[in-house]
């Protein structure tokens, strides 16, 4: 589709046009032009809101993002924030590697109840340590 309104941008990524005009504001994405009222963008801006939803599902935040591809046309992906976020999954994977056979585990415990199970008070000690500490 070449040069979509916002209507047609937001039917043809399932993107909000609210959410596209707030990633607009940000720079996330930049309008051409106007047709009537609307906002007019480049074919190209698929891409871009494919890579924006690309870096949410990887974690960065909007505000990361904006920082990773720039303010122009031609997203400038710095290795180091890619291996920084890798690197941070890996460590993600992990506790919810952790965490699923923690879960595996309590749920066949044969403990009289799962505040009984050694370790599944281990994954609840965890937990409290990790929100004290302001971590997820």
């Amino acid at each position: 589709m070449q040069n979509p309104d916002i209507s047609e941008l937001a039917k043809d990524s399932g993107v909000p046009a609210s959410t596209l005009r707030y990633y607009e504001e940000i720079g996330l994405i930049r309008a051409v032009g106007r047709k009537g009222i609307k906002r007019v963008f480049t074919a190209d801006v698929m891409d871009r809101l494919t890579l924006i939803g690309l870096g949410q599902r990887a974690g960065f935040k909007l505000r990361e993002i904006a920082a990773l591809m720039g303010r122009r046309d031609a997203p400038r992906l710095s290795p180091d924030a890619l291996r920084a976020r890798a690197d941070a999954l890996d460590l993600q994977i992990a506790e919810l590697q952790r965490m699923r056979d923690g879960l595996r585990h309590a749920a066949n415990c044969t403990a009289p109840s799962h505040l009984e199970c050694p370790k599944f008070r281990r994954i609840l000690h965890i937990t409290k340590t990790r929100r004290r500490q302001g971590k997820p």
